[in-house]
Parts: C-alpha cells; sequence; structure tokens
C-alpha cells in the first residue's frame, strides 16, 4: 500500500515517553496535550494528520468530523469504545489498537480479584487498619477445585486460564470465535452459556463491550448461577447489568464481584462500590508500568508500520488493507482504483451505479481482491479532484449509497483484474494488469487495445468508427488546442465501433470539438 503521511500527531492522554520518542525518531511532529475538554480538543484536532489516546479522551463524531487531516485514531491499549469507529470509517479514517499491549496485567488484575474475593482479602486489610482482630469475620474458600467460568477466550482469557489452573481450578467457558479445540488445547472446555452458568463457583468476563454482550450477566442468567456464585470484570462496565448484579448481591444469589471497571467512570451512583461484598478498583487493568510502556511503545510503532507501508496491524475497522501492505499492492490499488476512474469517465449513463463485480485472475491475487474492489470503488465515486473516498469508507460509502460491491477469485494463467458495473440495466467492463510495475488497461466495453494503454498522466478515450481519416481529424483537434498526442492504442477490431485512447500532454478546454467526429468521448487524469 502507498504510505499514509502521518506528519503531526496530538497525543490527548498520558502516554509512556517512549511513544512520542519512536515517533519523533521517524520524523513524526508530536504535541502532548493533556486534559483538554471537548470543545479545546475540536478546536485543536484540525492541526493533526493523528490522534493518539488512552481511555478518558472520548473521541466522538464532532470531534473526528472537526478533523480534517485526521488519517489515524491510535488508542494505545484494548478496547475502543471510546472512539466512534463507524463516524471515523465513514471519514476514511484508520482506527487502530494495541490488542497485546496490556494483556499480562488485566489477566493478573483478574487473578488478583479472584483470589481477594475468595479470601476476603481488601476487607480484612481494613479492619486490620481500624485496630481489629476478626479471625472468624473473614472465614474465606480455597481456589482449589473449584469451577472458573471464563467468558470471552481471547488473549486476556488465556492467560486467566492457565494462571488459575495452576491453583487447581477447573476452567470452563464460552467464545463465539476461538475454536473448542484451541481452547481445549490449553485447558478450557468450551460449552454454551446455559450449560456454562450453573456449573460455575466463579465467572470472570473478557469480552469487548457490543450489542451482543451489553447485560451478559443480567437478572435471568444469574437466576441459572449457583446461589452465591462470586464475579469478576475487568473487562469494560456494562457487560454485567449493574442493577441486575447489585439484586443479586442482596438476595445472596451473588456471592461477591470484583469489578474494575463500571458503566459510568468514574461511578457516581455508589451502591455497587460500598457494597460490602464488593472488591472495586478504579479501571486499572492497564495501570501497571510495563502494560503502559508495552502499550506505548507498540502503538507508536504501528503507526510509523503503516505511514512507511510496511505493515498494518491492529486496524479496527480496516482489515481490507491488511493484505495491501505486500510488496507489489501498490500497483494493483492503483490499477484497482485506475479502472474505476476510466469507466466512471467513459459511461455514457450519469445514473447511479446499481453493481460492482470485481475478479482478481491469477494464483498471486487470490488474497487481493478485498482491496482491488474497494480500489475500484473509490475510482467509480471520486468525485473531480477534491478529496474523495479512501480504501477505509469506500466499501461503506457504496452500500450507503445502494450500490452492491462483489468480489471473487479465479484461476488464471495470466494477473489480470476484470471490473464490470451496471447502471440502469447496461453493463460496462474494463480489464488491466501491471506489466513492469504500471497499471495498464487491456480491455474496454468490449474492445481490446492491441497495445496494453498505461493508466498514468492524462488520457482522450473516443468511440468510433475504423477509418483512414480518423486519426487525422482527431489529432488535428488536438493541434488546434495546443495539446501533444504522446501515446495511441487502437482496439483490434478492425469494422464496427470501438474504443481508442491516446495518451496527451493536456485535458482539451473542450471536449466537445470531438462530437463531431465520435460517437463518444471522455477524458481524465490518472
Amino acid at each position: 500500500m502507498a504510505p499514509v503521511s502521518v506528519k503531526r500527531i496530538l497525543i490527548s492522554e498520558s502516554v509512556d515517553p517512549c511513544c512520542k520518542t519512536i515517533l519523533q525518531e521517524n520524523g513524526v511532529e508530536v504535541t502532548e496535550k493533556q486534559q483538554m475538554t471537548k470543545e479545546e480538543l475540536i478546536a485543536e484536532i484540525q492541526n493533526y494528520d493523528g490522534l493518539v489516546v488512552r481511555s478518558a479522551t472520548k473521541v466522538t463524531a464532532d470531534i473526528i468530523n472537526a478533523g480534517g487531516n485526521l488519517k489515524i485514531i491510535g488508542r494505545a491499549g484494548t478496547g475502543v469504545d471510546n472512539v466512534d469507529v463507524d463516524a471515523a470509517t465513514k471519514r476514511g479514517i484508520i482506527v487502530m489498537n494495541t490488542p497485546s499491549g496490556n494483556t499480562i496485567s488485566a489477566a493478573e488484575l483478574t487473578c488478583v480479584l479472584l483470589m481477594s474475593l475468595s479470601r476476603h482479602i481488601p476487607q480484612a486489610v481494613m479492619s486490620m487498619k481500624d485496630g481489629k482482630w476478626d479471625r472468624k469475620k473473614f472465614m474465606g474458600a480455597e481456589l482449589y477445585g473449584k469451577v472458573l467460568g471464563i467468558v470471552g477466550l481471547g488473549r486476556i482469557g488465556k492467560e486467566v486460564a492457565t494462571r488459575m489452573q495452576s491453583f487447581g481450578m477447573k476452567t470452563i467457558g464460552y467464545d463465539p470465535i476461538t475454536p473448542p479445540e484451541v481452547s481445549a488445547s490449553w485447558g478450557v472446555e468450551q460449552m454454551s452459556l446455559e450449560e456454562l452458568w450453573p456449573q460455575c463457583d466463579y465467572i470472570t468476563v473478557h469480552t469487548p463491550l457490543m450489542p451482543s454482550t451489553t447485560g451478559l450477566l443480567n437478572d435471568t442468567s444469574f437466576a441459572k448461577c449457583k446461589k452465591g456464585v462470586k464475579v469478576v470484570n475487568c473487562a469494560r462496565g456494562g457487560i454485567i447489568d449493574e442493577a441486575a448484579l447489585l439484586r443479586a448481591l442482596e438476595s445472596g444469589q451473588c456471592g461477591g464481584a470484583g469489578l474494575d471497571v463500571f458503566v459510568e467512570e468514574p461511578p457516581k451512583d455508589r451502591a455497587l462500590v460500598n457494597h460490602p461484598n464488593v472488591i472495586s478498583c478504579p479501571h486499572l487493568g492497564a495501570s501497571t508500568k510495563e502494560a503502559q510502556a508495552r502499550c506505548g511503545k507498540e502503538i507508536a510503532l504501528q503507526i510509523v508500520d503503516m505511514a512507511t507501508g510496511k505493515a498494518l496491524v491492529g486496524a479496527v475497522n480496516a482489515q481490507v488493507l491488511v493484505s495491501s501492505f505486500s510488496p507489489d499492492s501498490h500497483q494493483w490499488i492503483l490499477l484497482g482504483e485506475s479502472m474505476g476512474r476510466v469507466l466512471k469517465a467513459c459511461t455514457a449513463s450519469k445514473e447511479a451505479y446499481g453493481q460492482v463485480h470485481v475478479t482478481a485472475l491469477g494464483e498471486s491475487l487470490k488474497k487481493s481482491t478485498g482491496f482491488l474492489s474497494s480500489a475500484a470503488v473509490v475510482g467509480l465515486l471520486t468525485e473531480g479532484p477534491q478529496k474523495g473516498p479512501n480504501l477505509v469508507n469506500a466499501l461503506p460509502l457504496a452500500a450507503e449509497t445502494g450500490i452492491t460491491v462483489q468480489a471473487d477469485h479465479k484461476d488464471n494463467e495470466c494477473e489480470a483484474c476484470v471490473l464490470e458495473v451496471s447502471v440502469n440495466g447496461r453493463s460496462y467492463k474494463a480489464v488491466g494488469s501491471v506489466q513492469a510495475g504500471v497499471p495498464v488497461l487491456l480491455e474496454l466495453n468490449g474492445s481490446v487495445f492491441r497495445q496494453p494503454v498505461p493508466l498514468t498522466g492524462h488520457l482522450l478515450f473516443f468511440k468510433a468508427a475504423n477509418s483512414t481519416e480518423l486519426l487525422l481529424s482527431v489529432t488535428g483537434v488536438l493541434a488546434a488546442a495546443s495539446v501533444e498526442l504522446q501515446s495511441f492504442s487502437a482496439s483490434t477490431a478492425c469494422s464496427g465501433e470501438q474504443w481508442y485512447c491516446m495518451g496527451i500532454s493536456s485535458l482539451l478546454g473542450d471536449i466537445g470539438a470531438l462530437k463531431s467526429l465520435v460517437k463518444e468521448a471522455a477524458q481524465l487524469t490518472v
């Protein structure tokens, strides 16, 4: 992929100093401004190509829309629920996180809370500080032989499982993505939530916060659990329904809770925090020196790798771009976009596109259908020289406008890209490839060019019947406009109307001068 220009980055929170150092060492200007209000951030963000945050900065649609130059939002941590990812995607801005940066710290805190719940350690400490010696009051229970239910078997869930197994706990879990055979290899038996709830002595959640996980532990699920079950949430506030948890604590259905996260942070409603069977922390999951250094370093390196075209890691809204960082992908992206621009220019109807179908031909393009289709849509939707869609937002924008985009791959001896679009029942087609590192057009609407057309510079396409006078007449129009002919390619058809392409020194001021000579004409710069 072509390098994304990232010259100035704003860090709006306390991020490990190594983040700034790495960025500066790679030629990026870095400004650190903490504790800005929303209004201050809106006024400031327009001056930057990138924004780096942790969890306190709420990157809303208003802030995103104010960042006219924004290309990257980097979250130095795991979750991105403080970033309006949909708004960023629509603006073509890459949202990136560091999914492994705080894994160990979050897992260790989870284990600490599980152990603290089993032995009432925080309550015993406070009792001692009050001068008391209440041994009977803080009678605990062993973790050995107990069942731990882990909801969410990603990086953190795995680390929690392996650590708690060392205490002799049986670990069971649920995850709709991680294959059961994978979790089984590190000692977690997977099952449905309905099967999991009744078996657990302890439950810990490690999922992202999304509609399907909001209120995952609620009145109904608590009722299915063992009486006295203990729960831990070091993931995101809202995964456990806070009102339902309070009711379960008061009834004794839940025997204790370890909470590092809350729906509202800091929580104004202190009912859970003040409950005697709740251990709470002020969102400390990633608050270790090691995690902060790791997250700061990872987000900086990921931004540098993206900006230099080396790799794309941690992008949560641009998976289509991951395969676009191979050494030769840049020219294929240019090809897809240029073919889209050619078909747009040479489409007789100006009505909206109905369907776009991109076919990648050849073994080496097997993983390229995603970025080829996005690139083609970029070309089709770009209006003039102004800033248009990019690979991040092309497909969502196409869907918004009612365009159906299909992409597939076919085995073929030659590497090529086929772009077909339908407009009001009519179909248009272009075939292109990359030859000697240059994107070229091989075919346009049934006309196969004798010489591949290099898709670079100023191009004049026209459709006309084959005649000996045609070329002389068209070059006469060019000469009258002081436009030089630099290249010419005709199609192989010997009779009937066919497409021709000329490389020219500059675009014609009035393409209407060709109307009496050709049936159709279009010009563009690629």
